[in-house]
């Protein structure tokens, strides 16, 4: 029988990389309370990737990882002490490893001198101090594969569907050659039973849970701490919450940069904590959790908290109005480029990137961020994201003869535009029980032609605290539907994010609601309300 090495070589890529990050979170989990079971499942971590490593030919990973494997036997035998010293030295060895399993796979042999550095230190019983990963180690960025382990079980469950809908499908072309209406409709309704059935089954193969996500985050809150002289703790909670599996390395980027925000720039020195009366360690709160069509993360700190009155001072130098703003809106000026209240520039942050990283990557997840925060004692960070981006809950809208498609949780209502304000170009303001409106016309943003109708409608949209009006020749209703890539040739067009394919065969664009909002605020110049409706 042939043996496929590129399966075996893909399978050994999969089971290293699960395999490194349970390591290096044992090895976390141990410094923090040492138990010998957790240092024995590092240890068969280890021993698992020196199998695999030398059963396919690679001798500097297999090398390297016995290395690895001895030093975490003489812990296991008590001829070593258990240092933070030799931990960080086996974390750094963690990252070679998976610097020279990566390129094992890409045939390249032969150890690097950086790994070789740190196998002299890893023998020696006088330790040295870390050595960096950096050049020769672990690459800065290791390519994920996208992989996805499926439960047998569901597989069956999937091809049993499959092989209904195929039976279905010949039953409805026989009816409808030599059946009644009724029969076909019968049928149908039965084919559609069974399709959504198989949705539904391919939608939670999809699903992961969120712990391996969340563990990544422990390693940088050690690294962190350890840089910046303080002391705090990761907590990790609903860690079997599960999402879709595209949104797990959407996610990877904003939770870094939240941690990373809320060691250096939340959390005090363990001196300025006890002067505070609060415990010398801080404590960090990861944790997540499902609302109705949505993962919600949280990462709550018990820190400083945000400081409302630079926020004061930097929303004076942005010309808003500061002493009329309310503690969320000031919160929400944290979101906004290159903006920062922290008085040192460090490694870590304080130039005003992170939380702009953040805003802007849950745009793309068709998510959105909100800040809490209380002078003195801490602030939490929400995320909302939809549990899949394969498809969406839809809107449906029309304008000349396009069709385009709403996102339903940012819909709020719908209205019909005053009779003097038809047939009006550009935008304006209308008065909504009260409140200021403003609004666009669709058609002149995405530039459809096509003369206007007799009656036109207002959808009102909510996004991050802000309502906007978007003026559409037609509404369809709401509805499912399934995302696609959006072609290159509509890049150009603002407020677009995606596209779907529509009952009657032709393509919908999928409106990215964050960017009509802006446009709408910004293009529209306040002046006159229109009579209330």
């Amino acid at each position: 029988m042939k043996i496929d090495r590129e399966l075996i070589i893909e399978s050994f890529r999969t089971e290293t990389e699960e395999l490194l990050a349970e390591m290096e979170a044992g090895l976390m989990a141990f410094e923090a309370h040492p138990r010998e079971e957790v240092l024995q499942t590092v240890f068969r971590g280890a021993h698992t990737v020196k199998g695999m490593a030398m059963s396919l030919g690679f001798p500097a990973l297999t090398d390297f990882v016995h290395c690895v494997e001895d030093v975490l036997e003489s812990l296991l035998e008590r001829r070593r002490l258990a240092t933070g010293e030799l931990v960080t030295l086996l974390l750094c060895a963690v990252d070679h490893l998976r610097g020279l399993a990566v390129a094992a796979v890409s045939g390249e042999e032969g150890m690097p001198p950086g790994a070789q550095r740190l196998l002299e230190q890893l023998r020696s019983p006088g330790l040295m101090g870390p050595v960096s990963v950096g050049a020769g180690g672990a690459p800065e960025e290791v390519r994920r594969v996208r992989t996805l382990r499926v439960d047998v079980e569901k597989l069956d469950r999937i091809a049993n569907l499959t092989g209904e809908l195929t039976t279905a499908r010949g039953r409805l072309t026989q009816v409808l050659a030599k059946g009644s209406a009724g029969e076909a409709l019968a049928v149908h309704l039965e084919a559609e039973r069974l399709h959504l059935e198989l949705q539904e089954e391919v939608r939670r193969v999809r699903m992961v849970p969120v712990g391996p996500l969340f563990r990544q985050n422990l390693r940088a809150v050690r690294e962190l701490t350890e840089a910046q002289h303080k002391r705090a703790r990761l907590v990790l909670e609903g860690e079997d919450v599960e999402v879709d599996t595209s949104l797990v390395e959407g996610l990877r980027e904003p939770l870094l940069h939240l941690v990373r925000n809320a060691v250096d720039h939340g959390l005090e020195t363990p001196e300025a904590r006890r002067e505070a009366g609060k415990e010398s360690s801080g404590t960090l709160v990861l944790r997540a959790f499902h609302e109705p069509g949505m993962l919600v993360v949280q990462l709550s700190d018990d820190g400083r908290g945000l400081r409302y009155e630079r926020l004061r001072e930097k929303a004076r130098a942005l010309g808003r109005d500061a002493e009329r703003m309310t503690a969320e809106e000031l919160a929400e000026l944290v979101f906004l480029p290159g903006l920062s209240t922290a008085e040192t520039v460090t490694e870590v942050s304080g130039r005003g990137m992170g939380m702009d990283v953040v805003h802007r990557c849950l745009g793309a997840l068709r998510g959105k961020v909100t800040l809490r925060s209380e002078e003195g004692r801490g602030t939490t960070v929400t995320l909302r994201v939809p549990l899949t981006l394969a498809s969406i809950q839809g809107f449906t809208v029309g304008v000349g003869e396009e069709i385009y498609v709403l996102p339903l949780e940012a819909v709020q209502e719908c209205l019909e535009l005053p009779a003097e304000r038809r047939g009006q170009p550009g935008g304006g303001v209308l008065n909504l029980r009260g409140e200021p409106l403003p609004y666009l016309r669709l058609s002149e943003v995405l530039g459809v032609q096509g003369p206007r109708p007799e009656r036109e409608s207002v959808v009102v949209l909510g996004h991050g605290g802000g309502l906007a009006g978007l003026v559409v020749d037609e509404l369809y209703g709401e509805g499912e539907r399934v995302l696609k890539p959006l072609d290159r040739i509509f890049g150009h067009l603002p407020g677009v994010s995606g596209s779907t394919l529509l009952d009657d065969g032709r393509v919908g664009l999928v409106l990215d609601v964050p960017s009509l909002l802006k446009n709408a605020l910004q293009r529209t110049a306040l002046g006159q309300v229109a009579p209330s409706y």
